[in-house]
């Protein structure tokens, strides 16, 4: 077996090649910005921190999936003028607002080693709201039949924010499952995974009552509005951590 410290290099030797090439192909294939892709790396390093080789597989999962989601039937969201602006490349700001929080959290959970693991489900909560919203928005708008106002669930106009559609909410549940069951091949299959499901579900509904109400009144961006959603699947996960170990 190797000496610890040789190991660590190994890791971190590894870890900085992942981020690397993930950064040079996000730029390449036009799905970050350069400043996108810079940033995305400064946050995935801080993710491995505190969330390790999982953490950086939810990163890489939430990418994925965003990015084919974005992509899936572009030319009809085109034409229907629901396609992301800027041809789909995710700026710095986009970048901060999907995956702040999660960095925040693995930060914590480096700097706080005594509650990493309350740290790394809030880490998990955060990515499986951001991957609930983005499969939500992307593929409902492709195979919605009929559109909801979250707030009075009347007809609305596809595309609005704060508008739903059932498919889409299942999409969304579908990528949380994804996300959960990460997160669960490496600490164990138990209530956590419905816990960050939930987690995960309810961020993204946070989301879509916000764009009905701040965002539609232009007093939030999109981005602060993601960033809202992540933030409150990280605080949805933790609060399942402290009811689990307060014996509620």
């Amino acid at each position: 077996m190797l000496p610890t410290p040789v190991m660590m290099l190994l890791r971190l030797g590894i870890v900085l090649f992942l981020l690397g090439a993930g950064m040079l192909y996000s730029v390449r294939a036009g799905k970050l910005t350069p400043g996108g892709a810079l940033t995305g790396g400064l946050l995935g390093a801080l993710i491995y921190l505190g969330g390790g080789f999982v953490g950086l597989s939810m990163l890489a999962a939430f990418f994925l999936l965003g990015s084919a989601a974005s992509g899936w039937h572009l030319a009809e969201k085109r034409r229907l003028r629901l396609a992301e602006e800027n041809k789909g490349r995710r700026t710095a700001g986009q970048v901060v607002a999907n995956a702040g929080v999660a960095a925040l959290a693995g930060l914590g959970g480096w700097l706080l080693p005594a509650q990493a693991a309350l740290f790394q489900l809030m880490l998990a909560g955060s990515f499986a709201a951001a991957t609930a919203d983005t499969l939500a928005s992307e593929l409902g708008n492709v195979y919605g039949r009929r559109y909801y106002n979250v707030l009075t669930l009347r007809p609305d106009t596809r595309g609005l924010n704060g508008v739903i559609s059932l498919e889409g909410t299942l999409c969304g549940v579908a990528g949380s499952v994804l996300i959960a069951g990460l997160y669960s091949l490496s600490v164990g299959w138990d209530r956590e995974f419905g816990w960050l499901v939930l987690a995960g579900t309810v961020g993204n509904l946070t989301d879509s009552v916000l764009g009905a109400t701040l965002e539609r009144q232009h007093r939030l961006s999109n981005n602060a509005i993601n960033f809202l959603n992540t933030l409150v699947g990280g605080l949805v996960a933790g609060l399942w951590y402290w009811v689990a170990n307060a014996g509620l």
